[in-house]
């Protein structure tokens, strides 16, 4: 009986090591290894295919490119009559010449055509002052364009040409945007042609950046260089996502921050253009800024929710109303002021000729004024 136990034990032991090193050196021979081998495969391929499947977004740029312009702008402007003409020894040497001398200059930038019916929108720095502005679309056709409207302080302008069978882009909606997400740029930079760049959003609705009036921009590391300005940000889809305008750079390219008008906004601004020429917005005459911890603990204010009136324009609607300097705006028509930002946004959405209401905060006491709201001046061109 022991010897039968030495010879099981002895077996079972020889059976356990060559399975031991069958399952090490030739696992496939194992048929209930084969299976998991097969699974971990197919997991492996599913996750390689994965990336593949999202890494190219041609897709997106084919559906995108064919709706951005190049805009080829030109002015004439007059050079200043030198001031030795008006020394008579010189002008013996050199001759007379005529007090003032045309030249013409050209510039660049980039548009999206946004309806079949010829609408392009693009900056309003792009066409700014221009005398004669050229339109290149992506199948090689050129055309002259005529500017509807513009509104600087957006940086919006709308532009129209007579073409047919122009290919029209489809309009995200700008406000579901979320950072992180994928955007491609697409526009003309340098003038080497119509070029796509890759990146994501950075940052939404910056703002205090001194580039525009209204700002809520979309920031983006995604390429922009001279000459992209007016052009499309697109997301994976080759939607409409903003209107790239400015960039961040100390070396006058490309540095990573670039920042695009949101397309809701431009939207608005385009609709209101095309329909009157024109964007009309309220203006009740004050000016305002943020309240910063420091300002709120020496005017005893509670919070630093609201903006501080710093100016209240004389005979201005605020000012007929009671509105006084020092005065803290915490609301608009029953909806919150949060900062500088915010009073400028809502004070323009009111409609010129409508009664207002504005609440404030007045040595700790709130009260509301009913403001006859005005419309919003123009604002003042400088020439350089």
């Amino acid at each position: 009986m022991r010897r039968l136990w030495l010879v099981f034990a002895q077996t079972t032991t020889i059976c356990l090591g060559i399975l031991f090193v069958v399952s090490t050196l030739r696992p496939d021979l194992l048929a209930w290894r084969t299976s998991a081998s097969v699974d971990v495969v197919t997991t492996r391929e599913t996750v390689a295919e994965g990336p593949r499947h999202i890494a190219s977004y041609s897709d997106a740029a084919k559906r995108a490119m064919p709706t951005v312009v190049n805009i080829y702008t030109s002015k004439e402007s007059k050079t200043p009559r030198h001031p030795f003409m008006d020394d008579p020894v010189f002008r013996y040497f050199f001759g007379e010449q005529p007090d003032a001398q045309s030249r013409r200059s050209s510039s660049l930038g980039s548009g999206v055509v946004v309806s079949d019916k010829g609408y392009i929108l693009t900056n309003h720095h792009v066409v700014e002052a221009a005398d004669e502005i050229e339109i290149a679309f992506a199948d090689s056709r050129r055309t002259k364009a005529r500017l509807v409207g513009s509104d600087p302080e957006t940086d919006i302008a709308v532009l129209k040409v007579d073409a047919a069978k122009l290919p029209a882009i489809t309009f995200a909606k700008s406000e579901q945007a979320s950072v992180g997400d994928v955007v491609l740029a697409i526009g003309n930079p340098f003038g080497v042609g119509q070029t796509v760049t890759y990146g994501i959003i950075s940052a939404l609705g910056r703002n205090h950046l001194g580039i525009n009036t209204f700002e809520n921009f979309i920031q983006t590391d995604a390429a922009i260089n001279p000459g992209n300005s007016g052009g499309a940000l697109v997301d994976v889809n080759g939607n409409l996502l903003g209107i790239n305008t400015a960039i961040y750079t100390r070396s006058g390219g490309s540095q990573g921050i670039g920042f695009a008008i949101p397309s809701s906004i431009a939207k608005q601004v385009m609709e209101q253009i095309i329909e009157s020429g024109s964007v009309t917005r309220g203006w009740v005459g004050i000016g305002v800024q943020d309240i910063t911890p420091e300002l709120a603990q020496s005017l005893k204010l509670e919070s630093v929710d609201g903006a501080l009136i710093t100016e209240v324009v004389n005979g201005s609607p605020a000012q007929k109303a009671g509105i006084k300097l020092g005065d803290v705006l915490v609301g608009v028509e029953r909806r919150p002021v949060t900062d500088y930002a915010s009073t400028l946004a809502l004070i323009s959405e009111l409609k010129p000729g409508n009664m207002a209401t504005l609440k404030v905060m007045r040595e700790k006491n709130e009260m509301e004024f009913q403001v006859a709201v005005a419309r919003r001046p123009k604002p003042r061109r400088v020439d350089g």
